[in-house]
């Protein structure tokens, strides 16, 4: 059976007594956990929810987030994670645009959705966990409790029916709901079980948000799969994931990269017991060996799987195994089970070894197109190869290199200037602590490099030392014209640096 769902049923049999998911000092066994998905996937039908509608959900981590995606797919539908920190607006456009019938969600953002349900007349059902705050809202508790001692079957999908649909954080243009089958995230689940060689002892920390790939599935609802648990924080704080580490005994955990330097910046992060920790994911920036030995010095032992992936993939296409994290530093390693890679030129040739190209990837976990949007998935899937966009090359082993995103390659004076090779030289300074690099036009080169650095507290570093740190390691050409210290550097939810803000940044 191909229904995500049928994965729950069975470890409720298998697993029925360990732990499945927990949140704070809740705590639901696999056998409580089918319990609940049962009743809940009463409620939802109750509600008038068939077969292919779409439920969404506008959550924290919450136990109820595992709880109503399974239900929903449980009799067939599916679910739409929506992304908490967008403004009303967008939430009105995705919900709209994906044309879902319920939304779950929680006190904080009642009176937000309000606003936008009046315009939505397809979103017949408005359900809160806390108590409603009138009588358009239902109560999630009281459906649940309604529907114990009644049964539902779980819906025998085809593998192509949509288990979750996920949409872009729209950095550029407005957001493009990606389809996620049931035979998508198998396969990734399958991959990443491989990968990581994960079992039911495995413990995953979700500290990055279940919106989003990476806290979902990095490896996330791989280690449900094979009855390991899920041990969800509310939200990201850089010392409660300490904290949680300590008491909970995580054996995993994805860290964006704004999360691992908050993490690595907390005063006691050295004296911390961190030793359950077998692996770590992350991604979205090359990886710096600086960056890399402040990883290693908190969290010894551990093996930084340094990854690449999207939200059309279901994360996780390439890793960087264990072997190789420092050999291969600055790689994000070679292609998953069941997943190719290859980098290609402007008409879709492979390129030879080492030489740039578009980072193109194809395999069954990934989507089949983007929703209501034939154009876009035109313009993405072609000749069954996935193009994502990014610049990247491959060496002598097989191994990807991530260079940039297409729109952040800097042409000056007709040179190619990648760059993460500008902002991997401004973090080996010992006072950078995050580093961005976009181009800025100039009336004879065309472009040049232009930097903003977050700088170590305490320090005295200013813009011309920088300058010169990167005279002695990069080609004049290469060397920022202009670097503006800052706070904090602007990123989506998932971490990945808002370079367009930075571009539009006033000189």
């Amino acid at each position: 059976m191909f229904n995500f769902a049928s994965v729950l049923e069975r470890n409720s049999h298998r697993f029925g007594d360990r732990i499945a998911v927990s949140e704070g000092d809740r705590e639901l066994t696999y056998r409580d956990l089918q319990s609940r998905v049962q009743s809940a996937s009463v409620a939802l039908r109750d509600l008038g929810v068939a077969s292919g509608d779409i439920v969404a959900v506008l959550l924290y981590n919450r136990i109820e987030f595992i709880e109503t995606m399974l239900a929903a797919n449980r009799i067939g539908a599916a679910v739409l994670p929506l992304n908490y920190r967008l403004s009303p607006a967008e939430w009105q456009y995705i919900l709209e645009h994906s044309d879902a019938s319920v939304i779950v969600t929680e006190a904080e953002f009642v009176a937000a959705v309000d606003t936008v349900a009046v315009s939505l007349p397809n979103l017949r059902n408005k359900v809160t966990l806390d108590r409603a705050a009138d009588s358009t809202w239902s109560e999630y508790a009281t459906l649940v409790d309604a529907g114990r001692g009644r049964t539902t079957q779980i819906v025998d999908v085809t593998p192509d029916s949509l288990q979750r649909l996920m949409y872009t954080s729209g950095t550029t243009s407005r957001p493009k709901g990606v389809i996620i089958s049931h035979e998508n995230l198998i396969w990734k689940n399958l991959a990443h079980i491989l990968e990581f060689s994960l079992t039911a002892d495995d413990n995953t920390l979700i500290c990055g948000p279940l919106y989003h790939v990476g806290g979902m599935d990095l490896p996330g609802l791989a280690t449900f799969h094979v009855g390991g648990r899920l041990s969800l924080l509310r939200k990201f704080d850089a010392a409660g994931v300490t904290d949680a580490i300590e008491t909970l005994r995580p054996t995993n955990v994805w860290l964006a990269p704004s999360m691992m330097n908050a993490l690595l910046q907390l005063p006691d992060i050295s004296t911390r017991d961190t030793s359950s920790i077998r692996f770590i994911t992350g991604g979205g920036e090359k990886m710096p060996i600086p960056l890399l030995d402040r990883i290693s010095e908190a969290f010894p032992g551990a093996w930084f799987a340094d990854a690449y992936g999207l939200t059309e993939t279901v994360s996780g296409d390439t890793v960087n195994d264990a072997e190789h994290m420092r050999s291969k530093v600055g790689s994000v390693g070679r292609p998953v089970a069941h997943v190719q890679v290859a980098v290609v030129d402007e008409e879709g040739t492979p390129v030879a070894s080492g030489e740039l190209g578009e980072i193109v990837v194809r395999g069954p976990k990934v989507m089949a197109g983007y929703w209501r949007d034939e154009e876009a998935t035109r313009k993405a899937i072609r000749n069954g190869w996935f193009h994502t966009g990014d610049i990247g090359r491959l060496d002598a082993d097989g191994y990807l290199y991530i260079e940039d995103r297409k729109k952040d390659m800097i042409v000056s004076g007709g040179e190619n200037i990648a760059t993460p090779e500008v902002e991997r030289v401004l973090y080996e300074h010992p006072d950078v602590v995050e580093a961005a690099v976009v181009g800025m036009p100039h009336e004879r080169w065309g472009e040049v490099p232009r930097a903003f650095v977050v700088l170590r507290a305490g320090s005295t570093a200013d813009s011309e030392a920088l300058k010169e740190f990167c005279r002695t390691r990069l080609a004049k050409y290469k060397v920022p014209a202009e670097i503006e210290c800052i706070e904090s550097l602007p990123r989506t939810p998932s971490g990945k640096v808002l370079k367009r803000v930075l571009r539009e940044t006033p000189a």
